[in-house]
């Protein structure tokens, strides 16, 4: 490549034309067969989207990536680029990536014809052949497809019938590339009539010049659900024209939606507080965007972004350093009243129906990491019973029993690591109930699981909490009613 700089040259070199759909075909048939992962970084789509995408790009298929927010629609896009061969050449200066060998444009073929072997080259890295546009309702087919420039007409002394004056749009300057148009349906109806030709027959149409131009185009659309009755729909004759339309989806397990969520957070990762996280606390930041996707108070429709997942992640993570510098210390743990820290991260990220705006977005956020609780809990521990027989004895009746002798428990919010665990160590029954039935796990975890447990059984109705200025206090259910509080 760094000796080949003529047409000449790429000739003896024995260069042949490949469509960019050849390539995209060729390099994944090779990574098939040597075991290579062509989407690195996407994770539980490994047995449905990702063999759809396959085996829609061996078809040789334009692609339409159809689900909700947040399902790595245009990451899977992006990553396509992999699959193209790492240089490719082009003739220099040409608008549209001309092949040297079979140049399309006008300038393409008039400088083949003028130099010979002598046409200059340059080489086009992978990386500048993907192109991206959001459709907006400001889009033109003059943003992209082309039309005519005065300007050039007038510096050129062109007249507007000569070819020359066209300004080439996106769609053409981005031929052998792949072209993405994220959010479809939100280009308006005229619009996507101007991609019907590109789709099927590969050339331009501008301004009724009459231009044969097949361009090379890997079509990339992106889709939500939503958009079809809000906002538009993409219409049938370009959906026909479309080869495959693959539809997208969320994480199935908590394990695969904390692998994404790992992935994402560690790259922007950089703090002065070393904080270790709970393996608990990482189930529940995932378990919380499962009970979103089937709370009553949010539309489905709408669904729930994994960026939920990871905003709140980082959001647990700054509250539990807030915490650290607040009282001097270099290190710490994330505690399970940190998660009242995330709610901000929650409340942006989801749609509310009508009975999640009448009780707000707070308190719907709130209600999640209730139920995520709920769920939870009896993954580790023995299922609190509603009612309980007379004098049955239970997993937790000394600690409800330590709670009736004393009272009240308060935990405070801002206070160090030793005082924290001085606190909780208070409550042997406590300690001997995470001891008992989660003895395998680090003692780091340990009083993350012994304050999980105090907020379970306040969700099971066994226990009362109170905020104050400084912390929480867990109550006995039963003397505050006796107290009439």
């Amino acid at each position: 490549m760094n000796e080949i700089d003529t047409l000449g040259g790429l000739k003896k070199a024995g260069y042949t034309s490949k469509s960019i759909k050849d390539e995209l075909r060729d390099n994944l048939i090779k990574n098939l067969r040597e075991g290579v992962n062509s989407f690195e970084g996407i994770h539980g789509y490994d047995k449905t989207v990702i063999p759809q995408i396959e085996r829609a790009i061996l078809s040789k298929h334009n692609i339409n990536l159809l689900g909700l927010r947040g399902q790595a629609k245009t990451r899977l896009a992006r990553l396509m680029v992999g699959l193209l061969d790492e240089y490719i050449p082009v003739i220099t200066g040409s608008d549209i990536n001309d092949d040297p060998v079979n140049p399309i444009s006008r300038f393409g073929q008039e400088t083949v014809k003028e130099l010979g072997d002598k046409t200059p080259i340059s080489w086009l890295h992978r990386n500048d052949r993907f192109f991206e546009k959001l459709a907006t309702p400001d889009v033109s087919v003059s943003d992209l497809i082309g039309d005519i420039d005065p300007i050039k007409a007038s510096n050129l002394k062109l007249s507007y019938a000569d070819e020359r004056v066209i300004h080439f749009g996106m769609i053409p300057r981005a031929n052998r590339s792949i072209f993405v148009i994220n959010e479809l349906p939100d280009l308006q109806a005229r619009i996507q009539v101007s991609l019907f030709n590109m789709l099927q027959e590969g050339d331009v149409q501008i301004r009724g010049f009459k231009i044969r131009m097949p361009l090379d185009l890997q079509f990339v659309f992106t889709a939500n659900p939503e958009d079809y009755t809000n906002r538009g729909s993409i219409v049938t004759p370009l959906k026909d024209r479309i080869g495959s339309q693959i539809l997208t989806h969320y994480p199935e397990t908590i394990d695969v939606a904390k692998t994404i969520t790992a992935q994402e957070v560690s790259k922007r990762e950089s703090r002065l507080v070393d904080v270790y996280v709970p393996e608990l606390a990482k189930d529940l930041i995932e378990q919380l965007a499962f009970e979103a996707r089937k709370s009553e108070y949010i539309d489905h429709k709408s669904g729930i972004s994994a960026r939920m997942s990871i905003s709140a992640y980082e959001n647990m993570i700054s509250a539990a350093e807030r915490r650290a510098l607040l009282v001097n210390e270099d290190k710490t743990t994330v505690r399970f009243s940190d998660l009242m820290g995330l709610i901000p991260a929650l409340t942006g990220k989801m749609e509310l129906v009508y009975e999640g705006e009448q009780e707000g977005a707070e308190f719907v956020a709130k209600v999640l990491i209730s139920s995520a609780t709920k769920t939870l809990f009896p993954e580790y521990y023995p299922k609190i019973e509603k009612l309980e027989k007379e004098d049955e004895k239970t997993p937790y009746t000394s600690l409800l029993e330590w709670f009736f002798e004393k009272g009240a428990f308060e935990l405070e919010d801002n206070v160090t690591n030793e005082l924290y665990k001085n606190q909780l160590m208070e409550i042997d029954p406590l300690v001997r109930l995470v001891n008992e039935y989660q003895d395998h796990i680090p003692d780091s975890d340990k009083l993350f699981h012994m304050e999980f447990i105090l907020w379970a059984l306040v969700e099971h109705n066994k226990l009362s909490k109170h905020a104050f200025s400084e912390g929480l206090s867990f109550n006995d259910l039963y003397s505050n009613y006796l107290k009439g509080i």
